[in-house]
Parts: structure tokens; C-alpha cells; sequence
């Protein structure tokens, strides 16, 4: 019998990991099928008791409820914990909930193992102080950093991130923040966009002055043409710019792996997308 798994999130249509999944089925030779359903945030409690009644093994969440749903688990993994928010749900005997987030090691391993960027010793930017960044620190900072920046529109935001993780940090100095206007005399290795900043047409709002011919700049974002901070970091002098489309198929192969106990390979994948 076909073993059920989607992605939840609104909008949902625009999502990639229909199409991921199911060549990581096929490839893997599991008996699977993989759809995208779209949940508004209203509804989010009632419809996932519903697909979990239907018979779904596993789902995906994506925006904006991986932070909803990690009030609504049973049981949470340590990277959920540390992340504070949900991508991945197992569902267990009895209609059980366990909660588990790969965006981190989803990132981790397309920056060093896809594109042989180096995280140990590095000084990293991170860009926003939402939910996005919340998932990537924690396993950020387990790959050896020398500091992490997060840097907000508002320094509040930021600064609670900051505070929050330094006890996972080696030493409490290894990770700050600071308002975007307080970057210009900072230089970096890596640069990760983890805001919305330039998808509605706006100029990102951060100093020119942080982009170096060799700083290497990460969208978390992906599409199908140039993302605007892609756009702006190039015509400003980056020479190493990369959109989110790895960490996109490495965090959903992880995912398959929390299911299945298989692993996929993602590289035949990678090599079809932008």
C-alpha cells in the first residue's frame, strides 16, 4: 500500500517538493506518493487532524506555519527545540505528532558539501531575525564559526537571537547583532539573505560596503530567475553568489531519510535546477 506524505504551507502551489519527492521515490524505489495541500492559517489545527485521520505518514511545513505547528507536536527533536520551529512532522502509532527541523543541516551540507564553502573559522552574516534565521543558528554554530552577526532592521529582534544562542556558542562573543545600519564597517566570508528584503521590488536595505569581490552571498530564497539580493549583491561586486535551491533538496532528502530510513541521492537532482 502507497505511504501518503505532502507539504502544507499558504500559498502552496508554487512548491518544488512535490516534484523532489517523488524522484527521491522513484530513485530510492519506496512506495510513496507526494502532494502539496494548501492549509490557511485558520484552519491549520482542524486540517492537519484530518490528513493525519486520512492516513498521511509524514509532512512537510513551509510558510507560515513552522512556527504553528511546533505548539501542536507531541514530541520534539532536539533540532526542532533549538530551532523553535517545525519543517518536518512524523506521524507515529496512534496518530502521534513528532516535530523534527532540517533547514539547518539542509543548508549546512549545500554550503560545504555542494558548493565546498568552509564554516569553521568563518566570519558570517546573517541577514533577518526571523523564524528563517532561528532554524539555520543552531547548526550554524556546531560547524565551528568564528562569529555570527545577526543583523536586523530593528536591533531588538536581533539581539534576542543572539542572547538566546550564545549559550550553544563556544565562547558568548561568538554570536551578536546589530541594526543593518550599524554593518558598514564589518567584513565577512559569508553572507546569508535570510530576510523577504527586494521580493517586493525594494532595494535590499543593507550597506553596499559589506560586499567584497570574494565574500561569498547565500539567498535562503530561490526562483526560477535571479532573486532581487542575488541581483544586488552581483552588481555591487560579489563574485560567489548562490540562491537556496540546495538547501531546498538537501533538507527535504533529510526529511525522506526521518520517514524512510533511506537516503537519496541529491546530486541528480541539483544538477536540473537553476
Amino acid at each position: 500500500m502507497t505511504d501518503r506524505y505532502g507539504v502544507i504551507g499558504h500559498p502552496i502551489a508554487h512548491s518544488k517538493s512535490p516534484v523532489i519527492h517523488q524522484q527521491f521515490a522513484h530513485q530510492t524505489r519506496q512506495d510513496v506518493s507526494y502532494e502539496a495541500i494548501d492549509i490557511a492559517p485558520d484552519v491549520l489545527t482542524e486540517t492537519l487532524d484530518s490528513l493525519i485521520y486520512d492516513g498521511f505518514k509524514g509532512l512537510n511545513v513551509t510558510v507560515p506555519h513552522k512556527n504553528a505547528t511546533f505548539d501542536l507536536m507531541d514530541e520534539l527533536s532536539e533540532r526542532a527545540q533549538c530551532a523553535g520551529a517545525v519543517n518536518t512532522i512524523s506521524v507515529e502509532g496512534e496518530g502521534r505528532l513528532v516535530g523534527d527541523n532540517t533547514d539547518g543541516i539542509g543548508l549546512i551540507r549545500d554550503l560545504k558539501r555542494n558548493l565546498g564553502i568552509s564554516i569553521r573559522d568563518a566570519h558570517i552574516l546573517i541577514l533577518g531575525a526571523g523564524g528563517a534565521t532561528r532554524g539555520i543558528v543552531p547548526t550554524l554554530l556546531d560547524a565551528g564559526p568564528h562569529r555570527i552577526l545577526i543583523a536586523n532592521r530593528t536591533a531588538a529582534r536581533a539581539e534576542d537571537l543572539a542572547e538566546e544562542f550564545a549559550a550553544d556558542a563556544s565562547q558568548p562573543e561568538d554570536i551578536a547583532a546589530c541594526q543593518f545600519d550599524e554593518l558598514e564597517d564589518h567584513s565577512f566570508d559569508l553572507i546569508i539573505n535570510a530576510t523577504s528584503a527586494g521580493l517586493n521590488g525594494e532595494v535590499p536595505p543593507f550597506p553596499i560596503s559589506i560586499l567584497r569581490p570574494e565574500v561569498v552571498c547565500y539567498d535562503l530564497s530561490y526562483a526560477m530567475t535571479t532573486t532581487p539580493f542575488i541581483k544586488w549583491a552581483r552588481e555591487h561586486g560579489a563574485e560567489q553568489t548562490h540562491q537556496g535551491w540546495g538547501m531546498l533538496v538537501e533538507q527535504a532528502a533529510e526529511s525522506f531519510w526521518v520517514w524512510r530510513a533511506v537516503r537519496p541521492e541529491t546530486a541528480p537532482i541539483l544538477a536540473h535546477l537553476p
